[in-house]
C-alpha cells in the first residue's frame, strides 16, 4: 500500500518565470474547415452543455434580473432551476421584453411587475420539445430544420440518458444558431426567425 506524504512534508518549487522578449504572436482559434448547409451534421450546430456552461436561473429571480442575466451573458433564453436544482423549464427574451405574459401573471397574482418572478411566466418543462444526442448525432441540419419547422420553436432542447434511466438536457439549438450558421440575416427579411422561414429563405420555398 501506498503511503500518502504527510501535507507538512510535500514541497513545491517555485517554476522559473520568463521573460517576453522575441513573443509577439497570439493564438487564435482554427478557423471552421467545413462550411455548414442543409447537407451538414445536425450535431455541429449543438450548443454542448459538456463544453460550455449553460445559462441558468433561479425560478424564484425577478424578470429584470433574468434581463440582466440575459445581457451579461450575450443570450435570448435562459433554463430555469428551482431550489433543489432541479429543471423546470425556460425564459426567454421575447417572453420578457414582450409583456403578455408579464401581465397575465400581475393579473393573476395581483402584484405588480416588479414581484412577477420568472416561474410564474416561464414555458414548462412539459410544453417544451426535444430531441436526443444519439438521434440528432445521425441527423442533418436539412433534417432538423425539416422537423422543427412545424413548430414554431426558437430553440429546442438536446438530451441524453444520465445513466440512471433518466435523461438530463445535453445541450440546445437555437433558430438564430442555424441562421448564423447557414448565412441567413435574420433581419432581412424580418420573419425569417424560426426553423420554417429560415427554410424558407435558403431554398425560396417550404420544404
Amino acid at each position: 500500500m501506498v503511503k500518502t506524504p504527510h501535507p507538512s512534508k510535500i514541497h513545491f518549487t517555485a517554476l522559473t518565470l520568463d521573460d517576453l522578449d522575441g513573443v509577439s504572436g497570439i493564438v487564435q482559434p482554427a478557423a471552421q474547415a467545413q462550411s455548414v448547409t442543409l447537407e451538414s451534421s445536425a450535431a455541429l450546430l449543438v450548443t454542448d452543455f459538456s463544453v460550455s456552461r449553460p445559462h441558468t436561473l433561479s425560478t424564484n429571480a425577478s424578470i429584470e434580473q433574468a434581463l440582466e442575466a440575459m445581457k451579461q451573458a450575450g443570450v435570448r433564453l435562459l433554463m430555469l432551476v428551482n431550489g433543489s436544482g432541479r429543471f423546470t423549464g425556460v425564459v426567454n427574451a421575447r417572453e420578457l421584453i414582450g409583456g403578455r405574459r408579464i401581465t397575465m401573471a400581475m393579473q393573476q397574482h395581483q402584484i405588480g411587475r416588479d414581484e412577477v418572478t420568472v416561474e410564474m411566466i416561464q414555458t414548462p418543462r412539459s410544453e417544451l420539445h426535444s430531441l436526443s444526442y444519439a438521434k440528432l448525432s445521425h441527423a442533418t441540419v436539412g433534417d432538423l430544420v425539416e422537423t422543427l419547422k412545424s413548430s414554431g420553436d426558437q430553440h429546442v432542447l438536446i438530451t441524453e440518458p444520465d445513466g440512471s434511466g433518466a435523461s438530463r438536457i445535453r445541450g440546445l439549438i437555437s433558430a438564430s444558431d442555424i441562421s448564423r450558421a447557414l448565412g441567413v440575416d435574420l433581419n432581412h427579411p424580418p420573419e425569417a426567425r424560426t426553423f420554417a422561414s429560415i427554410c424558407q429563405v435558403i431554398r425560396g420555398h417550404d420544404l
